[in-house]
């Protein structure tokens, strides 16, 4: 049964006065009704919905409130680069910017807008005949993350434009809005208090919770937290498309987005100096994070003519504020561990405001730098937040008593193994394999594609996996069996077998997987297959000396060491011994070495192979003599090209390096082993 014109239009009415209470809310703070009443209107048209399936709409209220987890996140490429900004830090530097952007235009004086450098995440935002299609973060500023469900529910982003405002406007087709996703300091505390309270993790400041707020794969998790989105950039077409800046932020308030209400134009670069410096002395009251003061010029055309740098905009710079300083007390001097086994020093401090942010621990990056400050526990010290984000010690204003030096200690504090460190590095390290600090990162990269190959072991997982205690090390997995992973979220029956089957499966991947899979630092595929071919079993590798492993093939120092340095912890052997246990495959037996025919050269491939794996091709060379390299070189003999070539092929022929065909491939191969 259709449902009845009248419902059609209570839902529509519904809808269009929920918009305008958002709008009043969320984007210009003039709120005209309660909570109360706002969320009557918001239930009645969820019961409409509810009732009347036929009425449901992505672009309804009622869909900001996020949905059920996803796996991860489609790149989107941008319609043009999100480009970052130059800093200036001073006002003379600020002179010098608009010296420059006159010279080029040649105008005595020109007119710019200044407004807050938001400290948040940039964003995208996409809408196709007014409405909502993607939103997309910065990523590297040509290609960024989809982000759109997440971004629906972010209540001060339209998801449609409303049409009058577009014909108002005189804006015609598709458009693009950038600015920035924020979370004010207010929703920042509030947001950590529950956090800690549910004992879940908590954020270091607005920014990266902002950030990470947008970039969780759980659209409910974005929509319980307080963000705000600002916007400063438009891209459309249409007789009503501004040529001012100023009147570009105008217009995007017009269109239903928030802008900054600071923002001021100024008629001279002296004009800037001034906003810069009155706001430098205020910015710490605002209700969010900023980092200083964002200046374009007014005038859009000349935004064409004055263009770009490699990195950044003629027509625009960012006023930094200076680093803001406390001093504090060093109360204790510890480590942590990185998921990379990368042991860290920081001090825990007597907590300093810096900024209306409490400081009480900063990283001290390693043991050079804390020999260049010379600090210990008890010293006074000199603490920056450099763009009032990241806290780092400046120096050491007065020494306390006793000046007890800080040692490195022997044993990792995560798994109590010992500590490594090379003699020609500055870090330190844990290098057992499966240390809790770096077990989840470990086991992902253990069951990878080009590793051990296990499908279906992915990070979500890996997580519960670690965090419930059932796997401690790669060992373990040959250990689960249905009912534990059933007993997992996400898991059924059937997926829990196949997992199982992938495991099995990966029993039998070969001892050249094997080694790339246990994670030794600066052991690739290639290295990989090279010790696999060379010493033929697990056995034989792990009891190689740094002058056995120096005799294979591509090598060096620091690889060899680092292998040696790898099966020095006992832990590592351990791990090993069980996969042993597990029956999984230790050993590969060595190519046989049929020729002499291709002794001295070195096969490239590149592209994808019709009849051969290009393993199976580096083989068949290999057992000739021949040499398979990763890269082109003028040592390069040849250059084998399948389909969809890489930059490999272009640089051949940059070097004269004869390139072969898959069919020329195989006949040289037929007339040189014939």
């Amino acid at each position: 049964m259709p449902v009845s014109a009248s419902l059609v239009r209570r839902a529509e009415k519904l809808r269009e006065e929920l918009r305008r209470h958002v709008y009043l809310y969320y984007v210009i703070d003039q709120p005209e009704v309660s909570d109360a009443a706002f969320d009557k209107l918001m239930n009645e048209l969820k019961a409409l919905e509810a009732a009347n399936p036929e009425l449901n709409s992505s672009e309804s209220p009622t869909q900001r409130v996020g949905g059920t987890p996803r796996e991860g996140f489609a790149t989107w490429k941008h319609q043009g680069p999100m480009r970052s900004l130059d800093n200036v830090y001073s006002a003379d530097e600020l002179r010098d910017f608009d010296r420059r952007v006159r010279e080029i235009i040649g105008r005595e004086t020109v007119a710019y807008v200044t407004d807050h450098k938001f400290d948040g995440l940039s964003l995208s935002l996409l809408y196709e005949n007014g409405r909502l299609a993607h939103g997309v973060t910065r990523g590297d500023g040509l290609t960024g993350e989809d982000v759109t469900a997440n971004v629906r529910t972010i209540r001060s982003i339209p998801l449609v434009i409303a049409p009058t405002a577009l014909k108002k406007a005189k804006i015609s087709g598709d458009l693009e809005v950038r600015g920035e996703v924020i979370m004010t300091r207010k929703a920042f505390d509030e947001m950590n208090a529950r956090q800690q309270e549910a004992g879940a993790k908590i954020f270091a400041n607005p920014r990266n919770a902002a950030a990470g707020s947008v970039r969780v794969l759980d659209t409910s998790i974005t929509a319980s937290r307080k963000l705000h989105f600002y916007a400063y950039y438009l891209a459309a077409t249409g007789a009503g498309v501004p040529r001012k800046y100023s009147e570009t932020l105008k217009l995007l308030g017009a269109l239903g987005f928030r802008t900054c209400g600071d923002a001021k134009l100024c008629t001279s670069i002296e004009d800037v100096a001034e906003y810069c410096a009155k706001w430098e002395s205020r910015h710490a009251k605002l209700p969010y994070e900023v980092d200083g003061i964002v200046v374009k010029v007014e005038e859009l055309p000349l935004w064409e003519e004055l263009g770009y740098t490699a990195k950044a905009p003629r027509w625009a710079t960012a006023y930094k504020y200076a680093a803001q300083q406390g001093t504090t007390i060093v109360r204790a001097l510890n480590v942590s561990v990185g998921r990379t086994g990368v042991i860290t020093p920081w001090a825990l401090l007597d907590p300093v405001q810096i900024g209306g942010v409490t400081v009480t621990r900063s990283t001290l990056h390693n043991m050079d730098e804390v020999g260049r400050l010379n600090i210990h526990e008890g010293d006074t010290i000199l603490v920056e937040r450099a763009g009032e984000v990241i806290p780092h010690v400046l120096e050491v204003v007065k020494h306390g008593a006793g000046e007890k030096p800080f040692v490195m200690p022997e044993k990792c504090p995560q798994c109590g193994s010992h500590i490594h460190k090379a003699e020609d590095e500055v870090a330190y390290r844990c290098v057992n394999a499966s240390c809790p600090a770096k077990r989840k990162e470990q086991l992902i990269h253990f069951a990878g594609r080009h590793a051990m190959n296990i499908d279906g072991l992915g990070e979500k997982l890996v997580e519960q996996l670690v965090e419930k205690g059932i796997v401690r090390d790669f060992a373990d997995l040959y250990a689960l069996d249905p009912e534990t992973l059933t007993g997992l979220d996400r898991m059924a029956e059937k997926s829990a077998q196949n997992l199982l089957d992938e495991i099995a499966a990966s029993r039998k991947a070969g001892l050249a997987r094997l080694i790339y899979a246990l994670g030794v630092r600066f052991i690739g595929e290639r290295t990989g297959q090279l010790l696999a071919e060379h010493f033929g079993s697990m056995e034989a590798l792990e009891n190689a000396s740094e002058e056995q492993l120096l005799e294979v093939n591509e090598i060096g120092p620091k690889v060899a060491s680092a292998i040696v340095e790898f099966f020095s912890e006992a832990a590592n052997r351990k791990v090993i011994e069980k996969l042993r246990k597990a029956g999984v495959n230790l050993s590969q037996e060595r190519v046989a070495q049929a020729s002499t025919r291709f002794e001295g050269q070195v096969f490239v491939f590149t592209g994808t192979l019709e009849n051969y794996s290009r393993e199976r091709a580096g083989e068949i060379v290999v057992s000739h003599g021949a040499k398979v390299g990763n890269s082109v070189s003028k040592k390069t003999t040849y250059v084998v090209v399948g389909a969809d070539p890489g930059s490999k092929a272009d640089k051949a022929r940059t070097l004269g390096v004869p390139i072969l065909s898959e069919a020329e491939f195989s006949e040289l191969l037929s007339e040189e082993l014939s």
